[in-house]
């Protein structure tokens, strides 16, 4: 149905989340949230705001 084997999708749920997945994920989370509360300010006050929250953002990452 979806085009992927029923191996190859128990095999991707059977894997633990890396550490980078996971840092990601808090990392995009903050961000979203920073960006709800004023959607009109710009991406350098919500890479300040990340970074006044602890959280380490470049534009690699």
């Amino acid at each position: 149905m979806l085009g992927i084997s029923r191996q190859a999708y128990y095999q991707w749920c059977a894997a633990p989340v890396c550490q980078r997945d996971f840092d990601d994920a808090h990392l995009i989370n903050a961000a979203l949230e920073i960006h709800a509360d004023d959607p009109a300010d710009g991406y350098r006050f919500i890479a300040d705001e990340l970074a006044r929250r602890g959280f380490t953002a470049s534009e690699n990452r």
